[in-house]
């Protein structure tokens, strides 16, 4: 079965590689896709966060990625499958992160830390409310908090 999608929106900022770290240094643009009415984005102004689905373009695809790896190739952390993973090469490139919305305009909006390289197609824009957010204490892999050390 074959599924298709569309972007609705593109990602512009001064990141043309898709270097791990340092996201936070990134100021990003999302504009709405030439055919997206700018009715789009009425009442996100409302929001103070928003989920931002995008397809890596950029990445690998899984298979022929591996289906499991140490992140990062790091020897002193676990070998763990792609789903226990946040790597943009994964079985469909599809990525998602949470950012704070800044100076939202008519087609567009800005924010600091989304993890995404210039030109990259967004598929969906969702507002984050607050009961949708994980309730109660989150658990981690301590290797998942090392490597966030400089991620932002």
């Amino acid at each position: 079965m074959t599924y298709s999608v569309r972007p609705v929106a593109y990602i512009r900022n001064d990141r043309s590689e898709a270097l791990d770290d340092n996201w936070d240094d990134v100021v990003s643009t999302v504009e709405l896709a030439a055919d997206v009415p700018s009715e789009a984005l009425a009442g996100l102004g409302d929001f103070s966060h928003v989920e931002i689905v995008f397809f890596a373009d950029w990445a690998e695809d899984v298979p022929p990625a591996p289906w499991h790896r140490r992140p990062r190739d790091n020897p002193d952390w676990p070998d763990v499958g792609v789903f226990a993973q946040r790597n943009k090469d994964r079985p469909n490139r599809i990525l998602l992160t949470t950012v704070a919305i800044s100076d939202l305009e008519e087609r567009s909006f800005r924010v600091r830390g989304l993890d995404g390289i210039d030109g990259t197609p967004v598929l969906d824009i969702k507002p984050v409310f607050r009961w949708s957010v994980p309730r109660g204490e989150l658990r981690t892999a301590p290797w998942s908090e090392e490597l966030g050390e400089h991620y932002f």
